[in-house]
């Protein structure tokens, strides 16, 4: 039986067979038995990080240090409001900083505690404990940003939409005329991807 630890662009932990291309934490949210309790984060630096680095092989849920987290792909991440890795995927995180400080006009990229900070700000319900959503039009997101199509997660490409499932995106859609939609990318992530920071995308996305 799977471990409680893929993660769904609504932020959901679930336990899936579902396989992904980025793996990631929030701190340690199992217990002795390995399963999560209530506590889905540990820490306000959630990242997203590389499967396989220097080959080492990694216990998923070593007692008392960390979960890890499992991603289908980047646009999930960013969804979930995670950002990369500053030290397994250095070259990415310098990248998401550079498009952060470019987004918002910084002089430099800011540090990685302030943008969790910012993040953490826009991503959760701070009474519900829920993932803050946004309302935006579709044709203005940018491509790789995540929305709540017909209650499915979906990828914008092109203003294109491409229905999710851990079995990969689905042909894209083209709804007609101007639409609001739900968005579940959290706003600091979309300055990033309007900025011009190419999430790594599952090969089922290149469809469109």
């Amino acid at each position: 039986m799977p471990l409680q630890n893929r993660v769904l662009p609504t932020q959901e932990i679930v336990a899936d067979e579902g396989r992904g291309l980025l793996m990631g934490n929030r701190g340690s949210l199992h217990g002795v038995d390995r399963r999560l309790g209530t506590t889905r984060w540990r820490s306000k630096a959630w990242i997203c990080c590389l499967l396989d680095y220097k080959g080492v092989r990694r216990d998923p849920m070593p007692p008392g240090r960390w979960t890890a987290l499992f991603f289908f792909d980047e646009a999930v991440a960013l969804a979930a409001g995670h950002r990369p890795c500053a030290y397994c995927r250095r070259r990415d995180y310098l990248r998401y900083a550079g498009a952060w400080a470019t987004g918002r006009d910084l002089p430099e990229r800011p540090r990685a505690a302030t943008m969790d900070a910012q993040l953490h700000l826009e991503r959760v319900e701070p009474r519900t404990r829920r993932q803050r959503t946004t309302i935006a039009e579709l044709h203005e997101l940018p491509d790789g940003a995540m929305i709540s199509y017909d209650a499915v997660p979906a990828l914008v490409i092109d203003g294109k939409v491409l229905r999710w499932s851990w079995n990969g995106y689905a042909e894209p859609v083209e709804p007609p005329g101007h639409r609001q939609v739900v968005v579940l990318t959290p706003p600091a992530n979309l300055v990033v991807l309007k900025a011009g920071y190419a999430p790594l995308l599952h090969s089922s996305a290149a469809r469109n």
